[in-house]
């Protein structure tokens, strides 16, 4: 047993603190699996945590950080030995369970997936929960049918780390990619992802119609709420819109039409608790079918001791594409 560096929250008056301290290990939770962390990420669930905006930690002291890669140091779990390379997204880490911004992690083997053949420890972490939920939300879409060739894909919150990863990975598949984004100044960079259009997000951020023209075949929305509701009621008929996020809002303001008048799917991703075979067929087609060089395209690298000033940001749009923290 020993200590270690991490980011770690505690109850304070009012709220939350935040700090950069030794954490020791005989204050781990229960798991089967010590893993050596050597990289992390920056998801929008991770600002929600650091800044406490919203309450996903469940429990104090936490150590925040929903993904890792790192190396297997200890294992009790019959599929682990030490000097296995792991990936871990989801499962509740950083929220109910000591996570990823930290030096170590110890979990259940369940929970991990070896590291894919093909990506490197940062390059998997460049992909994290966000663009491991990108691929669901196609894997989703490809299983309800929907096809290139029926028309247009749409992606909200596109320079995001689920809307840039999503792009990527459509436009390879041979869709034509709307891209939404409030930030103008994002448009050469999402058009070098493959993005052919590029889309105000204000033309469907306020309360619009229950039903719209008919402008795009799937989307895949990050976003929620009035933006959601808009996707919805474009959709041509038949069409699908897999849905990954809140960062509008996690209400939904529709109506029955866009579903009974034009057979439209609202296809509901969870990338938390996915069952390993799905959660590893996912993490095999990501390997295969993201472009590594959009994706250096979309990553920048920080150090372990930066996180702490980068919740603000993701929250307010200031992050853009991924962002992969460098434990060392």
């Amino acid at each position: 047993m020993g200590a270690f560096k991490a980011w770690v929250i505690e109850k304070a008056e009012g709220g939350q603190s935040l700090a950069f301290r030794d954490f020791d290990e005989a204050d781990f939770m229960e798991g089967d699996v010590t893993v050596r962390v050597t990289h992390s990420t920056l998801n929008y669930k991770d600002g929600l945590a650091l800044t406490g905006r919203s309450p996903v930690v469940r429990r104090f002291p936490m150590i925040p950080g929903i993904d890792f890669s790192g190396v297997v140091e200890a294992s009790g779990h019959p599929e682990y030995r030490p000097g296995d390379a792991v990936v871990l997204t989801g499962w509740g880490v950083g929220e109910t369970h000591l996570g990823a911004f930290a030096q170590k992690a110890r979990v259940k083997g369940d929970w991990l997936v070896p590291l894919p053949k093909g990506l490197t420890p940062a390059q998997a972490m460049a992909v994290g929960t966000a663009g491991y939920t990108a691929m669901l939300a196609l894997m989703a879409l490809d299983a309800h049918g929907v096809k290139p060739a029926d028309g247009p894909a749409l992606v909200t919150g596109a320079s995001g780390g689920v809307g840039s990863v999503a792009v990527a990975l459509l436009a390879k598949a041979g869709w034509h990619v709307i891209a939404s984004t409030g930030r103008a100044e994002e448009s050469d960079y999402l058009q070098g992802l493959g993005a052919a259009e590029i889309l105000d997000r204000n033309e469907l951020a306020k309360p619009g119609r229950p039903l719209g023209k008919e402008r795009w075949a799937a989307a895949i929305d990050a976003v929620g709420s009035a933006t959601l509701a808009n996707v919805l009621s474009m959709t041509k008929s038949d069409g699908a819109v897999a849905a990954c996020g809140l960062a509008q809002g996690m209400d939904l303001p529709t109506s029955v039409a866009p579903f009974i008048l034009r057979g439209v799917s609202l296809l509901g991703i969870n990338s938390v608790t996915t069952p390993q075979p799905k959660r590893r067929e996912a993490w095999a087609r990501i390997a295969l079918d993201l472009d590594l060089e959009k994706l250096a395209a979309m990553t920048k690298t920080v150090k372990l001791e930066e996180v702490g000033r980068l919740g603000e940001a993701i929250l307010d749009g200031g992050v853009r594409g991924r962002t992969v923290v460098e434990v060392g």
